[in-house]
C-alpha cells in the first residue's frame, strides 16, 4: 500500500498504523467505529490502552493526510476521499466499463478497458497484510475479481482475433490456477485458433483428469464415454466456442 502527493510518496507509519489506514481506505467514506478498528487490529485480545492508540495512529496519519481527509465523527473515524484516487475504485469502474462493453458486442473497447483496469494491479491485493485477520477476506475477494477480469480481457482479446498471441499467457495462468475451467476452456479455443488441434485435445484431457480428481466433477456439458469420443465430443466444443464467436 502506498500514498503520493504529487507523485512524492507519503510516509504512513509502522504495520499496524498502515492496518488501521488500511481499513479505513477498504470502507472510503464510511464511519468506521472505533470498536471496530480496535478489533480489526488486535482481535479478541486487545491491549488495555488499545483506543488510546488508535487515536495516536490517527494524529500521525492526519499530519500526512491533512486533517480535512481524516475526520473524528462519534463513534469513529470517517476517511474522506475522492473515488478516482483509490486504484482500487479506478479499477471496478474500469472493469465495469469493460464487462459492458464486452456484452454490447464491442471487443476493441473491451479489450482497451479491461487492460487499463489491469496495468493499476502491482502485485497480490493487500500483500503486505496477508496475515492480518481484517484483510483476508477481502484480499481473496480481490483476487477473484482480478482473476475474473482476466478472464474478460482474454475473451476480449479472443474475440478481436489475437489467439495466437494470448496462448503462452493462457498456458502459464491455467497452471497456476488448474481449477478455473474458463481459463482452461480459452486455452483450448486460442490453441485450436492457432492450428495446433491436438494440444488443445491434450488441455481438455488434462482439464478434465484435475477437475475429476480434484473437484470430483465432470467439465462443463458432463462429457464421458470412451477416449476417443471424448476426443470428438472435445473437439466439437472447441469448433462450436469458435463459431459462436
Amino acid at each position: 500500500m502506498e500514498a503520493r502527493d504529487g507523485g512524492v510518496a507519503v510516509a504512513l507509519g509502522g504495520v499496524q498504523q498502515r492496518s488501521l489506514l488500511a481499513v479505513l481506505l477498504l470502507n472510503a467514506n464510511e464511519l468506521v467505529p472505533t470498536d471496530r478498528l480496535v478489533d480489526e487490529l488486535w482481535g479478541e485480545e486487545p491491549p488495555k490502552a488499545a483506543v488510546k492508540t488508535v487515536q495516536v495512529y490517527v494524529s500521525r496519519l492526519r499530519k500526512q493526510l491533512g486533517a480535512e481527509a481524516l475526520v473524528t465523527s462519534p463513534p469513529g473515524y470517517l476517511l474522506r476521499v475522492a473515488p478516482e484516487r483509490i486504484d482500487l475504485h479506478r479499477f471496478e469502474r474500469l472493469a465495469g466499463e469493460g464487462r459492458q462493453a464486452l456484452a454490447a458486442g464491442d471487443a476493441a473497447t473491451a479489450a482497451k478497458r479491461l487492460d487499463e483496469a489491469l496495468s493499476l494491479w502491482r502485485g497480490a491485493p493487500l500483500s503486505e497484510f496477508a496475515y492480518e485477520p481484517f484483510a483476508q477476506a477481502e484480499a481473496a475477494r480481490l483476487e477473484e475479481l482480478r482473476l475474473a477480469t482476466v478472464e474478460d480481457r482474454v475473451e476480449a482479446d479472443l474475440r478481436c482475433g489475437r489467439a495466437t498471441e494470448l496462448v503462452g499467457e493462457l498456458q502459464g495462468l491455467a497452471a497456476r490456477h488448474p481449477l478455473r475451467e474458463r481459463l482452461r476452456g480459452q486455452l483450448m479455443l486460442a490453441l485450436y485458433r492457432s492450428r495446433r488441434q491436438a494440444e488443445a485435445l491434450d488441455v481438455y484431457r488434462d482439464t478434465r483428469t484435475t477437475l475429476v480428481e480434484e473437484l470430483g466433477i465432470e467439465p462443463s456439458g458432463g462429457l464421458q464415454g470412451s477416449d476417443r469420443r471424448r476426443s470428438r465430443l472435445a473437439r466439437s466444443w472447441v469448433v462450436g466456442r469458435s463459431l459462436r464467436r
